[in-house]
């Protein structure tokens, strides 16, 4: 069946609820390649008049002037049977928001921002940072699309990070995992590729959004990485099997990653930085922005740094997984635990008592009346915290005086 005839027969289909008809997905389909993703006036179009009559319209020629200029010569072109065809291959397939596999709720956010947006086209955000929701998605992996993102962080940064930042990535990538959390990236060298091997280490899903097709593996040298996420998490993008990784398609799919989580954690973000960019888009969708410090000294967290120095970006400054899971999960139920401090022998002593003690010599014991006259207090005052003093093991009886314990002694050297 043809495209047109597809889109006939939905067109006087009854939808079936969290059931797209072919037509729907067909419709869908040719749209995600007739026109790149992140357009503002394509999206009210199709929201207006629904997938199948945009599509029927756009190819007809009968949809608004503006509308038909963005898809230009593709209106007449029509490769959605061999991109479903090129998806299955690959074990992959085309959700789409009339599916019940849909994230929803997360993607609600991008869908009020949009409400935003000026009705002039030369007023309206460049593409590129447009919070606009996606006509579809192609995703490559057994896990469902919902499910995967309901609790789930993106974890970004630099490609060329540092060894410290992709130890504390993947750090973060498994303490996440192992609280059952899904880690978000982009599936890129540095920073990405430490979240999703820290997560798949924990030995639960990840998912990667490229800014190409799910059949295609950018970086070249990531075949591995990406063949494990889509065993157990999923591989996803908005562009149909078979499309390139153009250079401004990874400025577009950073308002994806922002809008499928729950926050957004920044490792290492030079002072220009696509990891930068996913941060405000997540502070436009009203999510919270996370920073990992680094070292003063690097490069590659001068990014990092400009975030908290930032008072309107809000951001958070996290150290650890608890951390993340405190400013992004239900309220009074996921708070981080408190820094676990040493214990000492001298917690919990009375003014008294700690004067006393620091009184003590360290070597040669002295009496009570040298111990007061140091201490600032009576001599009955000091016979009466001797004992437990003593009991503590703060202090030892040379049989001469008092003199600090050895492990007293120790801690002083």
């Amino acid at each position: 069946m043809n495209l047109d005839e597809d889109l006939e027969e939905a067109a006087g289909a009854v939808a079936v609820p969290g059931t797209a008809q072919p037509g729907v997905r067909r419709a869908r389909a040719w749209l995600s390649r007739a026109v790149e993703p992140g357009t503002i006036d394509l999206w009210r179009y199709v929201e207006d008049v629904g997938p199948v009559d945009a599509v029927r319209r756009l190819r007809a020629g009968t949809a608004p002037d503006r509308v038909r200029s963005l898809v230009g010569a593709r209106a007449h072109e029509d490769a959605t049977l061999a991109d479903l065809r090129r998806a299955e291959r690959c074990e992959a397939r085309f959700v789409v928001p009339e599916d019940d596999e849909w994230p929803a709720y997360p993607l609600h956010a991008l869908t009020v921002a949009v409400a935003g947006e000026p009705a002039e086209p030369r007023h309206q955000s460049d593409r590129t940072r447009a919070p606009v929701p996606p006509m579809g998605l192609w995703v490559r992996g057994s896990a469902r699309l919902d499910v995967v993102t309901d609790r789930s962080v993106a974890v970004v940064g630099s490609r060329a990070s540092s060894a410290y930042g992709e130890h504390v990535a993947a750090e973060l990538g498994h303490q996440l995992g192992e609280r059952g959390w899904t880690v978000v990236s982009g599936g890129a060298y540095g920073i990405d590729a430490a979240a999703h091997r820290g997560a798949l280490a924990a030995g639960v899903p990840t998912v990667a959004v490229l800014a190409c097709g799910v059949d295609r593996v950018y970086p070249a040298a990531h075949g591995a990485l990406f063949a494990r996420i889509a065993e157990s998490g999923l591989l996803v993008s908005e562009w149909p099997p078979g499309c390139a990784p153009l250079r401004h398609r990874f400025l577009v799919r950073n308002r994806l990653i922002a809008g499928l989580t729950r926050g957004t954690v920044v490792v290492e973000a030079a002072a220009r930085s696509g990891a930068q960019a996913t941060a405000t888009r997540a502070r436009t969708l009203g999510r919270p922005v996370m920073v990992v410090p680094g070292p003063v000294t690097s490069a590659l967290s001068v990014g990092c740094h400009e975030l908290l120095r930032d008072e309107e970006a809000g951001a958070i400054l996290v150290t650890s997984a608890a951390h993340v899971v405190e400013a992004v999960g239900g309220i009074g139920t996921d708070l981080a635990p408190p820094v676990e401090r040493p214990a000492s022998p001298r917690d919990g002593l009375s003014d008294l008592a700690a004067r006393v003690l620091d009184a003590c010599p360290v070597r040669i014991g002295v009496g009570p009346e040298r111990l007061a006259s140091i201490a600032g207090c009576d001599v009955l005052e000091v016979l009466k915290v001797l004992p437990s003093l003593e009991l503590a093991d703060l202090v030892q009886w040379t049989g001469t005086g008092w003199r600090l314990a050895r492990s007293e002694r120790a801690g002083e050297g």
